[in-house]
């Protein structure tokens, strides 16, 4: 099968072509577990993590990718719950022990032995994969292949970020960054809270007007400060400047929540920045979201067909993963980027 690999950790600007084209052997489905034809796999900011050493190293080499969407082409022994030519996802988290005091309460995320697609296991970057079938997920007939992959971690993730702000109809919620995650964040927040009002904090005048297409009554620079104090805020950004920008538009006992698994120590400097009395005075709070659950994946699945949301999608084929990277991190970015498996 045709795959891209990740050999050893580089940096985008020194090595704009990271990731390796290859031919490897069709995986082959274990004890329960499915091999999964994939047809399309979102392209995530993750990636450029893992390649520029932000994560838990990889076993190198691996083929990268937590946004897959295929078919089941055939079950391993054991496997029953999907049959072939269903169409699945496979999200980030690629399993967990199932037994420890954090799977057992519902909270698999924080499982030790959490494991990741496309860092500790092979992912969608490639022809097929394999995954346990308790990892995988039904999609909605509603959506396209391309449509349903951000879905499963931007969107997911955004969904988990979303609760865990607290947020109420009538509320105010901030996001600093619109990318992939933020632009699905929004369609939730109009649709579970109608009344509330979302503020965009974002580099581009490109993604804030893209912002207020999509309903925000506001959009500013990462620097301004919003009309009125914000109840929560997301933050979607590799960077630690939105941080810190972030805590002085929070109201008292504000949440701001960092929907990143890493921040980049070029900006780590502004960090020292952040000042008791202005930033975290009066109870403000700083959350970080930490992976995803099944449980995640399958509420937001469900949402986002009722809604319905439709990802806004830019497609690439497999042989262009690099180039969809770099323009990931050049900040070049309307919706999701999604490859053509």
């Amino acid at each position: 099968m045709k795959a891209m690999i990740i050999r050893r950790i580089s940096r985008i600007e020194e090595n704009p072509t990271p990731l390796e084209p290859v031919i490897l052997p069709d995986p082959v489905p274990g004890n329960n577990e499915i091999l999964v034809r994939v047809s399309a796999c979102g392209v995530c900011h993750t990636e450029l993590d893992e390649i520029e050493g932000r994560t838990p190293p990889p076993k190198f080499p691996v083929v990268p990718g937590h946004q897959v969407v295929g078919r089941v082409e055939k079950n391993g022994d054991g496997a029953s719950r999907f049959k072939n030519g269903d169409r699945v996802g496979v999200a980030w988290i690629f399993s967990a022990c199932g037994t420890c005091p954090h799977c057992l309460e519902g909270k698999e995320n924080l499982c030790p032995d959490f494991r990741a697609t496309g860092r500790d296991a092979n992912g969608g970057y490639a022809g097929y994969m394999t995954v346990t079938e308790d990892f995988a997920h039904f999609i909605p007939d509603i959506f396209t292949d391309a449509e349903a992959a951000p879905l499963l971690c931007a969107g997911a993730v955004g969904y988990r970020s979303l609760m865990l702000t607290g947020l109420k109809d009538g509320s105010s919620l901030g996001l600093t960054g619109f990318g992939a995650s933020g632009h699905l964040v929004i369609k939730m927040v109009r649709h579970l809270y109608p009344g509330a009002r979302v503020y965009v904090f974002a580099r581009s005048e490109e993604e804030r007007r893209f912002a207020r297409d999509l309903g925000a009554v506001w959009a500013g620079t990462t620097e301004e400060t919003s009309p009125e104090k914000l109840d929560g805020i997301i933050d979607t950004t590799p960077a630690w400047k939105p941080v810190v920008e972030a805590m002085k538009n929070l109201k008292p006992a504000g949440r701001l929540v960092i929907n990143a698994i890493r921040k980049e120590e070029i900006d780590k400097e502004y960090l020292l920045r952040l000042d008791y009395p202005s930033h975290l005075w009066m109870e403000k709070e700083i959350k970080s979201v930490a992976n995803v659950t099944r449980r995640d994946v399958e509420a937001f699945l469900k949402l986002a067909a009722e809604i319905p949301i439709k990802p806004e999608i830019q497609e690439y084929p497999l042989e262009e993963a690099n180039k969809a990277l770099v323009e990931l991190k050049e900040r070049k970015i309307r919706g999701a980027k999604v490859l053509r498996i």
